[in-house]
């Protein structure tokens, strides 16, 4: 097995992310750093990533997470903060998130071992959709929700078209859906600024067709047979 499917497979990461690693002599294979992309992993051999020993996993765990405020998407913050992995830590595999939501994004967050779905669900190439509930500021007029729908300039990079849709206008913000497939930093945040509204609330609630439902925030629940078919059919 190739040495960045090995640690994918691991739960560690992702191939991509397996690969900066070993590019930066964080990957160990018998005691001496490996940064031979396509080294095949023997039987026998140690392999260790950032000085610990891994073992590639045997069954895979596919999770749906309904991430609360004030929890960082990562399995490890130097600034100790808490991190999605305190809401897993009952889960005896080690998982990853697939992809991230932000300190004060709430909602859906898939977390798994299988790092080449991981890996597939954030390339670019496979236009994932995901789906978000945003509470913004001010009135979204039907002029800043053509520009949404066409891309906005957040910065140095123009956002492909999104699908937005005003659930409820009050006298000083509004209740949007809005649904974008590319996975910018803070990019909703950011598309809802270039337009004038300032987000007061953000919650993710679907990624593709799997949907965050009535689950209460910190908990989390396995992904059924149908949502996993899914998931590796995109």
């Amino acid at each position: 097995m190739r040495l960045n499917k090995y640690i994918a497979s691991a739960g560690i990461c992702s191939r991509r992310k397996a690969d900066e690693l070993i590019a930066a002599g964080n990957v160990k294979v018998n005691g001496a750093a490996m940064r031979e992309m396509g080294y095949d992993v023997q039987d026998g051999d140690r392999v260790e990533v950032n000085g610990r020993p891994i073992e590639a996993a045997g069954k895979k765990v596919y999770v749906a997470l309904n991430k609360p405020l004030g929890y960082v998407t990562t399995m490890k913050d130097e600034k100790d903060r808490r991190t999605v992995a305190d809401l897993v830590s009952d889960i005896p595999e080690r998982i990853f998130p697939v992809g991230r939501l932000d300190y004060n994004t709430t909602g859906l967050l898939l977390m798994t071992n299988d790092g080449d779905l991981a890996q597939r669900l954030t390339h670019p190439k496979h236009d994932v959709w995901k789906t978000y509930v945003a509470v913004v500021s001010g009135v979204l007029s039907d002029a800043r929700i053509a520009k949404l729908r066409r891309g906005v300039d957040i910065g140095g990079y123009t956002t492909a078209p999104a699908k937005v849709r005003v659930i409820r206008q009050n006298v000083r913000s509004a209740v949007v859906e809005i649904s974008i497939h590319e996975g910018k930093n803070r990019q909703v945040r950011k598309m809802f600024a270039a337009v004038g509204n300032r987000v007061q609330q953000l919650q993710r609630v679907a990624v593709g067709e799997i949907r965050l439902g009535r689950m209460q925030e910190g908990h989390y629940r396995k992904l059924t047979k149908r949502e996993i078919d899914y998931l590796k059919s995109l």
